[in-house]
């Protein structure tokens, strides 16, 4: 069973970077969660140096413990994962990365196992979604971010950080009567910028009707758009989140939520059938103090707390059959 070094035991400086000081192995045995890198940035519209937002992630989680209080769960009494590494991408050509991405991510979900991807400009979550495709068909897709990404192209080009899910509507990807959008806001080229995304099938709740809403009523809304047993995977660009709590990034939007307000969200997620995880668009060089890097290693840990408390239903007695990891490795738990 893989979990991480013991930071009392060992001190955290020691050794090399890996997401949570997890084995960097890439091994589809014995494993129910991997945390895989895309530091791929050339399809960005703005400020570029997120394909650096993986390492910096890495480098700030190694702070992170195995117990959620918040969920109350340990993660490794009933998982184990690696960082399994990153995808080689190919600079400057989105689509051959695309190619490279849907050949990576096969293996790992050909053993049902989660990934948690760290980016990367978002027009990764194309080559995501292609791959998830490929193993389940039309997905759910849960879109935490402060732009819509459905724009049709930018200067000519239709496959960039601001296109990915009208490529992904068109191309069939996603079962887009049960897929949401959340936190959108800031000026627009014009009211069809929002109303496309509708257009295209997606539920879409602006960052000011969120305010309106209030929290609650809209995880309900996330958990009702998407139901209980549909595979659903879950993007979240970290410019969901004000730029006060999170400046390390390419596209800023002001009024957005808290820290604290984006980890209830993820949290909130827990019930759902999730499959697969994105965390994108985290730019170092604009990091002050890090606390970026240190909000998204906090999502990515809620993403994998998800897939524990999964896992811990599972071996309870909830419906479905428990990981072969727990079946492998009771002894050890």
């Amino acid at each position: 069973m893989y979990q991480p070094k013991d930071s009392s035991q060992s001190p955290r400086f020691t050794g090399v970077r890996t997401f949570m000081r997890l084995e960097n192995i890439q091994t589809t045995e014995n494993v129910d969660f991997v945390v895989v890198g895309v530091p791929f940035d050339t399809a960005a519209s703005n400020r570029v140096g997120t394909r650096y937002g993986p390492q910096h992630i890495r480098n700030a989680s190694v702070l992170l413990r195995p117990y959620n209080p918040d969920q109350d769960i340990n993660i490794f009494d009933y998982c184990s994962g690696v960082d399994y590494g990153d995808i080689d991408v190919i600079p400057g050509n989105v689509l051959r990365t695309y190619d490279q991405m849907q050949q990576g991510l096969k293996p790992i979900l050909d053993e049902d196992i989660t990934p948690i991807i760290l980016g990367g400009d978002h027009s990764i979550s194309l080559g995501n979604l292609r791959a998830f495709h490929d193993k389940f068909g039309p997905i759910a897709l849960v879109h935490f971010d402060s732009h819509g990404d459905t724009w049709d192209q930018y200067y000519g080009e239709k496959y960039m950080h601001g296109t990915p899910f009208r490529r992904a509507v068109e191309e069939g990807l996603l079962d887009v009567d049960h897929s949401i959008q959340v936190g959108m806001r800031g000026p627009l080229y014009g009211p069809g910028d929002i109303q496309d995304a509708k257009d295209l099938g997606f539920e879409v709740i602006t960052m000011s009707e969120t305010r309106k809403l209030g929290q609650q009523e809209v995880i309900r809304r996330i958990h009702e758009r998407v139901g209980k047993d549909r595979p659903v995977f879950v993007t979240f660009d970290i410019d969901f989140v004000d730029p006060a709590y999170a400046p390390g990034t390419g596209t800023p939007e002001v009024a957005g939520p808290t820290s604290h307000e984006a980890l209830e969200y993820v949290r909130s997620l827990d019930g759902l059938n999730l499959v697969g995880f994105d965390l994108v668009e985290v730019l170092p060089a604009f990091d002050s103090g890090e606390i970026t890097a240190g909000l998204a290693s906090a999502v990515a840990f809620e993403m994998i707390s998800l897939v524990a408390l999964k896992k811990r239903r599972l071996l309870e007695g909830g419906s479905g059959t428990p990981s072969k990891t727990l079946l492998q490795g009771a002894d050890n738990l």
